[in-house]
């Protein structure tokens, strides 16, 4: 028998590339050789623009950020915000702003650009079970994005993550949630400063400055739903961590 003529191989690569990312992976090799010794004698060259490609709006600094959420949330999704030139839809965060509990993911899956809503597919499934398990729903909740809009990607260039981990420390402070759920590395590098391994089983307290004040909220890190479909044997570290999550939370 022969190949499989129908192979989808973008899916495949797509589908490789977010399993590269849930495992920890965020660089890659560049596409041109590199004379490495020469730059042990002599400084690179300043980094140039490629062609075509949009440059990134230059966000304001924290303390310059609005400090309040409604302006907050309405600068996050307008042209000044640091992936407007990028293509593709900014998803905005969802649920309510009085919310007890906070949920920081990573980018917008590839399916939620269409539908307007984070968290969406089969990971979107996954997680609205998770919820569900603790007695929590999205209408329950507040669910922000690290990266509002999907990069091309599908992860956050390291060039960029230290800026948008800042602004999702303002809009958290800005929210002022009891608790915060971090799904994948991205956010729990945002708040915890360490990729989920080394930040999960324990609940840490974090201390944030937004809108003036100073605030304190609690954090869990876990894994993200799409790491989850890769890994199953994963769920019960979890669920472990949801538990976590939940313990007290209505006290």
């Amino acid at each position: 028998m022969g190949a499989n003529q129908n192979y989808d191989w973008h899916s495949v690569a797509a589908s490789a590339i977010d399993w590269w990312i849930d495992a920890g992976v965020d660089a890659s090799v560049d596409e041109t050789p590199r004379d490495w010794l020469a730059a042990i004698v002599a400084p690179p060259p300043a980094a140039r623009a490629r062609p075509g490609a949009p440059a990134a709006a230059e966000a304001p600094p924290v303390s310059a950020l609005p400090d309040t959420l409604d302006a907050f949330l309405a600068w996050r999704v307008s042209d000044a915000a640091p992936e407007a030139a990028w293509p593709g839809a900014i998803i905005a965060a969802q649920g309510p702003a009085d919310a007890a509990l906070l949920v920081l993911i990573d980018v917008p899956e590839r399916e939620d650009a269409e539908a307007g809503t984070l968290l969406g597919g089969a990971a979107g499934r996954l997680f609205d079970r998770m919820l569900a398990a603790i007695g929590q729903s999205r209408a329950s909740i507040h669910l922000v994005a690290v990266c509002a809009k999907r990069p091309m990607t599908g992860r956050i260039a390291p060039d960029i993550e230290e800026r948008l981990g800042e602004i999702a420390r303002h809009h958290i402070a800005l929210v002022a949630p009891k608790r915060v759920l971090l799904l994948g590395n991205a956010p729990s590098r945002a708040l915890l400063g360490a990729d989920v391994a080394p930040a999960r089983e324990s609940l840490r307290v974090v201390n944030l400055e937004g809108g003036n004040k100073a605030i304190t909220v609690e954090a869990v890190a876990s894994f993200h739903p799409r790491f989850l479909l890769e890994r199953p044997a994963q769920k019960a570290d979890a669920w472990r961590d949801l538990q976590m999550l939940i313990g007290g939370l209505d006290t």
